[in-house]
């Protein structure tokens, strides 16, 4: 795919092999190549390095070749010093230290590894089926040769004889800080009617460093250990957090206490009990032979660990269970699931965590040079600012001293601590309570009014509504059709609001009143970045061309029944593909795979994600790069399969399936 970085034109087919799971449109941002971008980072990430890594696929006149590199390898390559092969029924432990055997430490590709990867079977008798798998296979090993063992011959980094200049009146593909910087959308939002924009706090307006869910995992187990009597051996094990182990999106079930992945048909994509990977004969005998549970039962037994905080959660619980199954310990996994989750809930309601954050800000908050730039260009533009967050006000005082500066208050009209969000939006008789900015405690009046400059906690919408009567901060006509609601209830899409947890922030707000919604999902900026890897995009375009193989020999075999050998040989190539997922899996870090993708499926966050968001974005920076009256178009919303192949349905010929531009 070629991109026109300027005026951001629709891809022209001159480019093979890129493939992602995030939309590529940018609706009408380009930034420079040059120019630096902050992302927020997955809290186990490492800032950006000078780029060493494979480079990008390019095709020209029949040749696979490389463009240039793209920035930010760092992350890459400790993620792949930290994790090795996940085969699809083995039993791999991510949370112990790598075995020096395997391909952890080294980012170069064993040719030997992928053999089994690229050699296809053969049927005993059919010459036609078997011209079509000696195509594909030709077609996977140059692939190969060309693009993963060559740029990396001399086993330490790229040789430089085989470097490829790069075309300088061509535009490759869209730079990666575009793609991370873009804001996404599900449907047309336009921002020019939207006069009230409301923010979270943890995780939107702030973003925390790795440190925090470290120290949350600490202080929960230490919890575990005093107050409900678990072996005093975990503290002293070395039981720390695991940011390559969990994504969020997961779901632990309590009755038996596995970390489980889901699709968005609800069914268990893959599920790890402990640090083991549960095989599928087991998860199909658990979950009826379905891999999925009846509603009835999914609502008891499910605890979905849907927001960033809960990554910390889901390790602990993992390590658990994990310590138990290693020194043969008989456990209620139910137990032991209520437990970690009472432990990091007793954590949070504590304040013990806030006060250590509070007081070293500069050791778990990441700074944001952009954000007080966003807010002023929002405020400067006519839309009223809300600040709605379930932290206590003197926590979010600290975070945002130290992100925007003193005075911040200023930029908002109204600003609402302990929300207790989700029942902010679902109940109606939560009255406002004005807290002393100075001491941090309620006051008695009875709150009738929200005023700028002042501090609220607790409420609901509905009082929001009765409670503001706003004249806009700047002198509209009165005519302005944006703003002849003012005083009117906060019930429809001229009130966009911005968080990272879709069902404490966003749901309600868009289910129950309409709402423009936008999530912060930092998981787009990071695995944009994993999945431009040489290696992934090979997986991707391999997984393509086995499935295309198998349509194409599925045609060859015509519509009688099939033989022994028949099967046999569509069963070895399933496996096949198979095997390339986990190879992606292992590609993005961690043993569930992309947060957007349940296997092939997309995954049940995603699906929400979907479903209850008009936006999303890596970060709130990333609105600096829109005018206040931007207009975003979603992408195509074609979901079933005919729609998708639609446009070329011709297109599924294997003469030369990696060369052919005319497919895509």
């Amino acid at each position: 795919t070629t991109y026109d970085t300027q005026n951001m034109k629709h891809p022209t087919p001159k480019l093979l092999l890129l493939a992602t799971a995030i939309p590529s449109t940018t609706n009408g941002f380009a930034v420079p190549p040059s120019s630096q971008s902050v992302v927020s980072s997955r809290p186990a990430a490492t800032s950006p390095t000078t780029s060493t890594s494979p480079r990008p696929l390019k095709v020209t006149n029949g040749d696979v070749t490389e463009t240039s590199s793209f920035p930010g390898s760092g992350y890459l390559d400790a993620l792949d010093r930290r994790l090795g092969d996940d085969d699809c029924n083995a039993a791999v432990d991510h949370g112990r230290p790598p075995d020096p055997n395997s391909r952890d430490g080294n980012t170069a590709v064993d040719a030997a590894d992928y053999s089994g990867l690229t050699t296809l079977p053969r049927h005993p008798t059919n010459d036609e089926v078997n011209e079509i798998l000696e195509q594909t296979e030709q077609a996977l090993r140059t692939m190969q040769e060309k693009v993963l063992f060559l740029s990396q011959s001399d086993g330490e980094g790229r040789d430089p004889s085989l470097e490829v200049e790069e075309d300088e009146d061509e535009d490759v593909m869209l730079p990666l800080e575009v793609e991370q910087e873009s804001v996404y959308a599900n449907s047309y939002v336009d921002l020019g009617k939207v006069d009230t924009v409301g923010f979270d706090y943890d995780y939107t307006l702030v973003t925390y460093t790795k440190e925090l869910l470290e120290l949350i995992y600490d202080m929960a187990l230490k919890r575990l250990v005093e107050e409900k009597e678990y072996p005093r051996e975990m503290l002293e094990v070395g039981m720390k957090f695991d940011p390559f182990f969990s994504i969020r999106g997961l779901a632990v079930d309590r009755e038996n206490g596995w970390i489980c992945h889901l699709s968005y048909t609800h069914k268990v994509a893959v599920a790890w009990e402990g640090r083991h990977r549960v095989t599928r004969p087991r998860l199909m005998a658990e979950y009826t032979g379905k891999r999925a549970l009846e509603p009835s039962a999914r609502k008891k037994r499910l605890k979905p660990l849907n927001d960033l905080f809960s990554m910390a959660e889901c390790c602990l619980m993992a390590d658990v269970v994990q310590f138990f199954l290693d020194r043969d310990i008989p456990f209620c996994p139910r137990s032991a699931v209520n437990d970690v989750l009472g432990s990091i809930t007793n954590t949070h309601i504590s304040g013990e965590f806030h006060r250590e954050v509070a007081r070293v800000p500069e050791r778990y908050f990441e700074e944001k040079p952009y954000l007080k730039g966003v807010l002023d260009s929002l405020r400067d533009s006519g839309k009223r600012l809300i600040f709605v967050s379930n932290s206590p006000f003197w926590y979010v005082d600290a975070g945002m001293n130290y992100v925007v500066g003193p005075g911040w208050r200023d930029q908002w009209d109204v600003v609402i601590a302990s929300a207790g969000k989700p029942a902010f939006y679902t109940e109606d008789a939560r009255p406002f309570r004005e807290v002393d900015p100075a001491t941090g405690k309620l006051m008695f009046k009875q709150v009738l009014k929200l005023e700028k400059g002042r501090v609220y906690t607790a409420g609901c919408l509905k009082e929001l509504t009765k409670t503001i009567n706003w004249k806009h901060p700047l002198n509209y006509d009165v005519l302005d059709f944006r703003y002849d609601d003012v005083g009117s209830p906060l019930t429809s899409p001229n009130v966009m609001y911005i968080g990272d947890s879709l069902f404490a922030d966003l749901v309600d707000a868009k289910r129950e009143f309409g709402w423009t919604t936008a999530a912060v999902t930092p998981e787009v900026g990071w695995e944009i970045e994993l999945q431009r890897k040489t290696e992934f995009v090979v997986a991707e375009r391999a997984i393509e061309m086995l499935l295309n193989s198998l349509r194409l020999y599925q045609r060859a075999l015509g519509t009688g029944l099939r033989s022994k050998d028949d099967l046999e040989v569509m069963d070895k190539m399933e496996r096949m593909v198979s095997r390339w997922r986990d190879e992606q899996t292992r590609l993005l870090g961690n043993p569930f795979g992309s947060v957007f993708r349940a296997r092939y499926q997309p995954s049940l966050f995603a699906h929400s994600l979907r479903r209850y968001c008009d936006l999303y974005m890596s970060n709130v920076g990333s609105l600096r790069h829109y005018s206040s009256q931007h207009r975003f178009y979603p992408e195509s919303p074609k979901l079933l399969s005919h729609e998708i192949r639609g446009s070329n349905p011709e297109c599924c010929d294997i003469d030369d399936p990696i060369l052919n531009p005319d497919c895509f």
